[in-house]
């Protein structure tokens, strides 16, 4: 720690840890507000995995269809806008609220605990995004592809709400991004001795109950499906927090 740092009282740490989130505010809303302002490139984004043209069903050879969304309320437009431009300002402002948090952290630290957390905290928040990622890519356009189209009836036609579809893809992100942090969190526990590979595999069966429990408690659906599309790279996020923490052990 440096000798400066010693010497500051609480209400100098809260100064700064005040500036800090002063700065990390006027970040999130430089790009909220310019998320906001650029709306047609922002629901060009959101609005992709509703047709058929969107990447992933491309790639699988899914048929042509198209998901019609409906506004039912007068002010929901306007608040979804700002809802979605607030998210991915927060998104994009991500890797400076980082930089701000350990800057504001790092003095308490000594040299080797700063370097360990540089490497978790870069893994954690690349985990995240990689979370986000699957899910956008992967996760909800699947479920979207089924659900959306999915009829018990040719007479009874879909009609899903704006709000309804942007609940989820927001919903399922935020989850699935903090889903993504079970191998950090188990190198950090590997790291540490509380766990074991051995006594991961050996709880393996558990550990199949507990993610299909955690994911009908996290889906935004009741469906199957849905239920199976997100435990699946659960269990496979499972599966290598087993070997990395096999490897944490070695080092």
């Amino acid at each position: 720690m440096h000798p400066a740092d010693e010497a500051m009282t609480f209400w100098d740490h809260l100064d700064v840890l005040r500036s800090s989130l002063v700065r990390i505010a006027i970040a999130i809303g430089v790009f909220a507000v310019a998320a906001f302002v650029m709306k047609d490139e922002l629901f060009d984004v959101v609005l992709a995995p509703r047709s058929s043209d969107f990447v992933t069903y491309r790639l699988l050879g899914t048929g042509d269809f198209a998901l019609h969304l409906m506004n039912t309320g007068l002010t929901e437009q306007f608040m979804i806008h700002m809802r979605t431009a607030l998210y991915a300002g927060l998104l994009l402002a991500s890797p400076y609220i980082i930089y701000e948090l350990f800057r504001f952290v790092s003095p308490a630290l000594y040299q080797n605990e700063r370097r360990y957390a540089v490497w978790l905290v870069g893994a954690a928040y690349l985990m995240f995004v990689v979370g986000t990622l699957v899910n956008y890519f992967v996760i909800f356009p699947l479920t979207v592809r089924f659900l959306g189209t999915y009829q018990v009836s040719a007479d009874v036609a879909n009609m899903l709400t704006l709000q309804s579809y942007i609940d989820t893809l927001l919903g399922m992100s935020l989850v699935m991004g903090v889903v993504f942090e079970l191998p950090v969190v188990c190198a950090l526990l590997g790291m540490l001795g509380l766990i074991s590979a051995d006594t991961m595999a050996a709880c393996r069966r558990h550990a199949v109950v507990v993610i299909l429990v955690v994911s009908a408690i996290i889906t935004p659906t009741t469906d199957v499906f849905t239920l199976f599309v997100v435990a699946l790279p659960v269990y496979l996020l499972y599966e290598v927090s087993i070997q990395i923490v096999r490897l944490t052990k070695r080092n």
